[in-house]
């Protein structure tokens, strides 16, 4: 990987040295994420974000189909939250798989993971085993995201790693435009199951691209077996997932189960994450473990507000489906438009980025919380939402950069699984916790149930404005 001081980290143009007069004006133009050498992985791992970026937002679309076919009302919410949780195993399997060894053979195990788990879900004859597909890609699409960091850690310079991740972004563009559309289209047509099996058929193409472009990606050692540290590791993720697990169906459950269930659930959660997150971040320490933190409450934040976003309109306005997921699209958007802005202008600064991102969210929840309150116009919904996509897009390719810039070669993988177990797990606990608040409140039903949730996903907005300023280390 090139250091900071290689060609790839310098300016576009630079003076030439005072002792070479007939030296060149200009150095060459240092190669972008499009350049011959990073060409095919850059395209490889866009169409692999790509299609997990499809595969979230036509489920969505396609749930409550999905239920009623299925009987499955039940396990609907534990259907979302379910592949958060054991997504937490993929993660911690492929940051070890990663230090230890070669990262595109993490790549390569868990996208045949995620095709197995899509192919579950497509061919499910009933609820349950619908579930266990979801399960199986969850645990795959953890794995996926930690292989993608870390192979961005080994093959691109550092100059390019805020373009990469804004590329990563952008590849949720499409998805956002046409995946509600596309897949309430496949449901009404030839069946929701091909939502799930159309999606394996393009995963193996994309693996068709990524596979040659990847034989240049390299582990730093390979070791032959696990060592006792990291099957202690692997032993505190399935502690995590399982209770995660745990607490998103004690959100199903009623009386006094419903909320000591959830406390215990908590609890145990964050006692087994601290083996798995960088030292401090419970704590917010400066530096490394307060971005992790940071990750954890913006994830939870936007993922557990934006599941209402469409139950709200849908509900309380009457709105169409469509209409419902144009405060979606309206998101994904500007979440693309943001994260390309802050990878084009480095002038925007990593304290910046934060400020704007908690200013973001802060808007977006706020519209909610009043449209909620006050019958405001769906208008508003719509575009306070599309703040929290920007506030999203700035921030979340900055965390990863960060990330990375506070990782040797030796803990990236351990620093980037780190970094995806925040996201999933602060989402994953966040949607748990609303969804009780959602069902204390009256559930769909009621107003107030929804401005419930809102002034919940509020107060973890006002965190992100306390950790902001802790990403950076403490100047010495």
């Amino acid at each position: 990987m090139t250091s900071r001081d290689g060609d790839a980290s310098l300016p576009d143009t630079a003076p030439p040295p005072a002792s070479a007069p007939d030296s060149p004006q200009t150095l060459p133009k240092p190669e972008g994420v499009l350049g011959p050498r990073f060409r095919w992985v850059s395209i490889g791992m866009f169409l692999l974000v790509m299609l997990a970026a499809f595969e979230a937002m036509a489920v969505t679309t396609i749930m409550p189909t999905v239920s009623r076919e299925l009987d499955g009302a039940g396990l609907y919410a534990f259907a979302f939250a379910g592949p958060l949780a054991v997504s937490v195993v993929g993660m911690v399997l492929a940051g070890v798989w990663s230090d230890r060894g070669n990262p595109r053979n993490a790549l390569f195990a868990s996208v045949v993971l995620f095709a197995v788990g899509l192919t579950v879900a497509g061919g499910a004859p009933d609820m349950v085993l619908f579930v266990t597909g979801r399960l199986v890609h969850g645990l795959a699409g953890g794995a996926v995201t930690v292989a993608l960091y870390v192979i961005v850690a080994r093959v691109y310079p550092p100059a390019l790693h805020a373009r990469i991740f804004a590329a990563f972004a952008a590849a949720w563009v499409i998805p956002s435009l046409i995946g509600p559309v596309v897949a309430g289209a496949l449901a009404e047509t030839v069946g929701w199951r091909w939502v799930f099996l159309g999606v394996v058929g393009l995963v193996v193409l994309a693996m068709l691209m990524v596979v040659p472009a990847m034989r240049g990606v390299h582990g730093p050692a390979e070791h032959a077996a696990l060592g006792r540290r990291e099957l202690v590791r692997i032993g505190w993720a399935v502690l995590v997932a399982a209770a995660v697990l745990a607490l998103t169906l004690a959100a199903e459950s009623r009386g006094l189960v419903q909320w000591l269930a959830p406390v215990l659930a908590t609890v145990v959660a964050l006692v087994a994450l601290r083996p798995l997150l960088p030292t401090g971040t419970l704590r917010a320490r400066r530096g490394l473990p307060s971005v992790i933190l940071m990750r954890a409450l913006v994830a939870g934040t936007f993922f557990a507000a934006e599941v209402y976003v469409p139950l709200l309109l849908v509900t309380q306005y009457g709105a169409s489906a469509a209409v419902a997921g144009l405060a979606l699209t309206a998101a994904g958007l500007s979440w693309a438009a943001a994260s390309w802005a802050q990878g084009r202008f480095p002038a925007i600064g990593h304290l910046l980025a934060a400020r704007l991102g908690a200013l973001g969210l802060t808007i977006a929840i706020a519209s909610l919380l009043v449209t909620a309150m006050t019958g405001a116009s769906p208008v508003v919904v719509v575009i306070g939402w599309a703040f929290a996509g920007a506030g999203m897009g700035v921030l979340y390719p900055r965390l990863g950069v960060l990330t990375l810039e506070y990782s040797t070669p030796e803990n990236q993988g351990f620093n980037s699984s780190a970094l995806s177990i925040a996201d999933a797990i602060g989402s994953a606990i966040a949607l748990a916790a609303t969804a009780i608040v959602f069902s204390a409140f009256g559930g769909a039903d009621s107003e107030t149930s929804f401005a419930a949730v809102f002034v919940f996903t509020g107060v973890l907005c006002a965190l992100t404005w306390v950790c902001g300023p802790r990403i950076l280390r403490a100047r010495s």
